[in-house]
This record gives C-alpha cells, structure tokens and sequence, in this order.
C-alpha cells in the first residue's frame, strides 16, 4: 500500500468487558493522556510488545531522539494484556520440509535471543509478571488433532527440538485430565501473566520515551515530508512513524488487504478450593496449546485458577453470555470432575489475522513502518518485529523478515473475505469437532 493520506478512524477500539488478567492487579496509577501538540523524532501507534519493543530499540541507537508512543488503551487492559500468556521461544512450523530446517534455526536464534531480552527487562521491575520457563504441552483428543501432532512431533524431531510424548495416563497424571487421547511436551516456552507482563516491560521507560495512554490516534495523514497524527486532544507531527497497533490498524486505512481482526474470548475461573486443585494432576502450572487453531487453549495458573480459550468471531465482538456458556462447556468437557466451577472473569481480545500466516513488515510507506498480522504469536515474535522496525528505520542492517517469517499475501475485499472466513471456519470445526 502506498498512499499519502490514510483514512480517519472514528471507531477505536472499545471492549464490550474488562480484562480478566488486568482486573487482578492494582489500577494503574499515574497515567497520562496526551493533551499538547509534540512534534517527536518518532511517534509510535501502540503501545503493546511490538511498540514498546521498538521504543526501547530506538533508545539503543538513538538515544537523543523524543520518542512519543500512543495507545488507546491503559497498560494492562489493552490488547497486550488480553492474551493467554504464552511465550514461545521456538518459532514453529508443522509442516517444514527438510529444506526449511536452515530457515527455521535462524528463526530460532532470533526469538531465542528475544526471549533472553524479555527476560533481563522484565528482571529490572518491581512487578511481579509470574513469568516461569514451564514448557508446554500439545494434545490431542481425536483424528484431526493426532495427525496435527504428529506433523508437530515431526517438526521438533527434524529440528532437534527437545521434546517429550505423553500417552492418555501420562496427561491425566500431570495435568487432570483424560480428555485428550496424546500429547507432547516441549521444555521451550514461559507462561506469564500477560497484563503484568506488559505493565513491566513498559516500567521505567528512559525519560527520552513518552507514554500517552488513552489516546487513540483517529486519523494520520501525510504533510509535506511529515506524518501528522490526530488524537482527540492533540496532534502529534514527526518525520517517521510505527505503527504497532496490530489488528486495528485498518482502522487507520493501513494494510487493510492482508490483515483482518479476529475476535477470541478467554475465560478464568474463581480460585479453585482445595478438593478442586486436587483433581488437577502433580503440576501447579501447565500450559496446552491446541494442535488443531479452533481447539481449546488451556492453562493452570500459579494461583489456582484455571483459564480457558477458544471460540473466533470475525471482525466485531461477540455476545459475552453465549460465549461464557460455550467456554465452560468445553472446559467441563475436559474436567467433568469440577462441575461447580465458575469464571470470575470473561473477556474478548484480538488477534491481526493473515490469510497465510506470513506478517506485514516493513516501510509500508515513506518513513511508515509497520508490524502487523501477529497470527496470535505475538508476544515475542511482537518484541522481536518491533525492534528490527527501529533498526530498519535508522538505516542499521536487518535480517529478511519476509524470507525467514513469510510475508503478509492479500486478502479479497469484503464481503468475500468475510464469506470466506465463516464458510472455511465452519469447515474447520466440523473437522475437528473433537478439539473443540
């Protein structure tokens, strides 16, 4: 997309309910909204894992540089905090060839060594983001989602990946659970609490790094050889701009034919009594990944409660009530034990869907930089994008994201696109009905 001046958006995101994860934390104090026009080095759209991550990276090279980042949203409730709280450190790929291994180690090098980054940050600040190198399991409970693992088991084999499979009594001994048929544990993965986690990483930013919060950019558009962005007290012109809003930045007229956003709804429970954490196996916090993408994300959190999520809506949020009943279906489906759990919390986020899985990076338009179409993979492949966005922008070398990760391919304009999205999820959950 090259354009010159980019569409106002007037519809910014307003969550139908509040953050589950966010709700468990103290109310963030002392947050500022943008009220005076800045005229910043660079501005920032986002202030999630991508935006944050290139502010701090632009510091590193820059550090006389003013940086302003803007976010919509306060730090915690917004998208960022709104996830599963999964941090891969492998990138994966179910069906790499032989051929791609070389690709997919580089891969891993570079998320490997994000991590490390997250990591250190996250050690320097007072809050406690419950951040531990748990592993993760993938299960299995019927044929689609077997053939799917063992594409998985196949991938970590070729890759030299460490990795554990677990039969039916295996699962149920660690877990609590007999509902999957196999699984596979892999050691490479942290399981955070992802409100906290964003609130940490955006502690104690340098003084050169300007936080807005509840300040939504609503139009940008381009002057001369600036960019000027509109937010509802302010404008904000500077020579070059990121934008890391993710899945809302079609709302900005950006990238709107390779990205669509995807709505997906979490659940967390009440703390579980003592005779309910007693079903639940030997571990105290566990993670499963779905091998099938409309299966089930569960968790086991270090304060007992349980999170589920699954269920995907296209474009705008669903009912709250019919997805809470559907989320604890399915969790009583898999531990029919705790049939008198409750969810304290339900709650929507989203996710920057590309057709096929690659992301939008890059300069989009002249000194318009963009990370986009995280696929929901965001927090460290986000942190990762972010700051090689800073280094693209101040001329450093970068590797070839689009070689390495793939690149964002086009989607049709609605309404085909959105046909298309319920005719192939449809499709998809009759296949794997068992997952679901």
């Amino acid at each position: 997309m090259r354009r010159d001046a980019l569409t106002k958006n007037n519809n910014y995101i307003n969550y139908k309910n509040k953050n589950g994860w966010n709700s468990l934390l103290p109310v963030r104090q002392d947050t500022k909204e943008l009220m005076h026009d800045k005229t910043p080095d660079v501005a920032i759209i986002g202030a999630g894992y991508t935006g944050i991550g290139a502010a701090k990276r632009w510091h590193e090279i820059a550090p006389n540089d003013e940086i302003a980042i803007i976010d919509a949203s306060t730090i915690g409730e917004g998208n960022p905090g709104r996830n599963s709280g999964f941090l891969l450190e492998i990138s994966l790929a179910n069906d790499a060839t032989s051929k791609d291994m070389e690709r997919m180690s580089k891969c891993n090098k570079l998320i490997s060594e994000t991590m490390t980054r997250i990591i250190d940050s996250v050690a320097h600040s007072d809050i406690d983001c419950q951040i531990y190198r748990t592993g993760t399991y993938r299960a299995a409970a019927g044929k689609v989602g077997i053939k799917a693992l063992k594409k998985y088991q196949n991938f970590l084999e070729k890759s030299e990946l460490e990795h554990e499979y677990l039969n039916k009594n295996k699962l149920k001994e660690r877990i609590g659970t007999d509902f999957y048929q196999v699984g596979l544990f892999s050691p490479h993965c942290y399981l955070a609490q992802p409100a906290a986690l964003i609130r940490a990483l955006a502690q104690n930013l340098p003084d050169e790094i300007h936080l807005y919060e509840n300040t939504p950019a609503l139009e940008i558009k381009k002057d001369h050889s600036y960019w000027q962005i509109e937010t509802p007290n302010a404008s904000i012109k500077t020579k070059k701009v990121i934008i890391a809003n993710n899945a809302f930045c079609g709302q900005l007229g950006i990238g709107k034919s390779y990205v669509s956003t995807i709505y997906t709804y979490i659940g967390l429970t009440e703390v579980l009594d003592q005779n309910s954490q007693d079903m639940l196996g030997a571990e105290n916090n566990w993670g499963i990944l779905p091998t099938h993408r409309l299966g089930c994300t569960l968790r086991k959190t270090p304060d007992n409660r349980l999170m589920i999520r699954s269920l995907y809506d296209y474009g705008t949020e669903g009912n709250n009530t019919l997805i809470a009943e559907k989320l604890l279906h399915s969790l009583r489906l898999r531990f029919p034990g705790l049939k008198d759990v409750k969810f304290e919390s339900v709650w929507g986020g989203t996710t920057g869907f590309t057709y096929n899985g690659g992301p939008l990076w890059g300069e989009i338009n002249s000194n318009m930089y963009i990370s986009s179409g995280c696929n929901g993979g965001g927090i460290v492949k986000g942190t990762l994008f972010g700051g090689l966005l800073a280094d693209l922008a101040n001329n450093h070398s970068v590797p070839d994201i689009n070689k390495l990760f793939g690149m964002a391919s086009w989607m049709p304009p609605e309404p085909f696109r959105k046909i298309g999205f319920k005719l192939i999820s449809m499709i998809e959950r009759i296949r794997a009905k068992d997952e679901t």
